[in-house]
């Protein structure tokens, strides 16, 4: 997450150019004589600041002066600053609205590694190639995409959200250090040529792991439904069932929308049932996001330093650092998803007040890493897409200011 997310922080820009824009208006007064006011505004965005002069002059007539005065004002890039509601709505939740747009295209393009991903984690297959052959000779192209429908909602939401508390988490740590310790983290990581600390690396991991754990209690029930939905043929064989009496449950999760498949758990295992892994499920979230964001944050400080880049947004920076967030916070937490998986798995083959075994978590060993390639490539792409994109559609939106 670059410094540059802090809507506020646009000022600066004209502090570094020394440069502003000006509208002379013109407003009459009732005796009819006219008098010129100054307004002054901040051009920002891409590119380099301007200084515009407009002189209005009008006739004796106030009702005529007024007019000019309301023309000028509603004009779009008249460098009032004024527009339309939607246009000042998207200029200031630019993070929100690239978060959502970026995941949106992010998510769909990569879904397929997913659901492949969940497969390999759920059930036996010989690699990934196996995996791909049996979807496809089963449940053809359409078995790549189950469950797409809920992913494509949660995530955005999630995504956008967790951007946004990261965002706002992020520069309340670093006021906070500021404030105890004197260090000022955001503005050694906005300098050019410098590399992490300890104290950047520790406030944007704290700030990634307070968005993880914000984010699970609304991201549980949308992605046991894109369970679901991804293995939904596979449960509905009885060599898969552990009991004859599951084998009717398990096969009432086929072939339904996302409403169904969540009616359909509400059925078996009560609301409650929505959040079956909640435990697993805000493990992974709080530390994978955390390092996710500290990764992200670093590496890109460390690739923009190396390119003797001082933007900050470096295009090849960002896309190099978005793929590695993704693999790093994979193999961190990935041990912690395939449990997550498993018991979620199991508990949809039974219904409310029937026990389910706990699935342990054990790191290093080989059962807990299958699709650990597929999902670090699929993340890799994943976040590679998101971040580029992400940058790429904030900076077009700020450069609306301009206009």
């Amino acid at each position: 997450m670059p410094a540059d997310l802090r809507t506020d922080h646009h000022h600066q820009n004209i502090l570094q150019d020394g440069s502003a824009s000006c509208s002379l208006l013109p407003i009459m007064p009732q005796n009819g004589s006219p008098r010129t006011t100054t307004t002054t505004t901040a051009a920002t965005g891409i590119g380099r600041d301007s200084t515009t002069t407009t002189t209005t002059s009008s006739s004796s007539s106030s009702t005529t002066g007024t007019a000019a005065a309301a023309t000028q004002h509603q004009t779009p890039g008249g460098g009032s600053g004024y527009g339309p509601v939607a246009h000042r709505l998207v200029k200031r939740y630019r993070v929100e609205v690239a978060a959502s747009a970026s995941s949106v295209l992010s998510t769909l393009s990569t879904f397929p590694l997913d659901s492949v991903k969940t497969r390999m984690q759920t059930y036996r297959y010989a690699g990934f190639m196996d995996c791909v052959r049996h979807t496809y000779q089963s449940e053809k192209l359409r078995g790549f995409f189950r469950g797409v429908t809920a992913p494509m909602a949660s995530i955005t939401l999630v995504r956008t959200v967790s951007f946004s508390i990261y965002q706002r988490s992020k520069y309340v740590y670093c006021d906070w250090v500021k404030k105890n310790f004197g260090v000022d983290v955001m503005a050694h990581v906005s300098a050019k040529g410098t590399y992490p600390t300890l104290w950047s690396v520790a406030t944007f991991g704290a700030a990634g792991m307070t968005a993880g754990s914000c984010i699970t209690v609304i991201a549980c029930p949308f992605e046991l439904t894109k369970l679901s939905a991804q293995v939904s043929v596979l449960m509905a064989d009885k060599k898969n069932c552990p009991k004859p009496e599951s084998h009717a449950i398990a096969a009432s999760y086929q072939n339904k929308g996302t409403l169904k498949t969540m009616g359909n758990i509400i059925k078996h295992r009560g609301f409650r049932g929505l959040y079956t892994g909640f435990n697993l499920h805000l493990m992974r979230d709080t530390l994978g996001t955390g390092t996710y964001f500290m990764t992200y944050e670093s590496s890109k400080q460390l690739l923009t330093t190396f390119t003797g880049d001082s933007s900050h947004s470096n295009p090849l920076a960002v896309l190099v650092a978005g793929g590695l967030c993704g693999i790093v916070s994979w193999a961190l937490i990935y041990p912690v998803d395939s449990a997550k998986s498993i018991y979620q798995r199991n508990s949809l083959m039974y219904t409310k007040g029937q026990k389910v075994e706990p699935v342990k978590i054990q790191f290093f060993q080989r059962n807990m890493y299958r699709g650990l390639g597929v999902s670090m490539g699929r993340s890799c792409a994943v976040n590679a897409v998101f971040f580029s994109s992400f940058e790429f559609l904030k900076k077009r939106i700020k450069a609306m200011e301009d206009q």
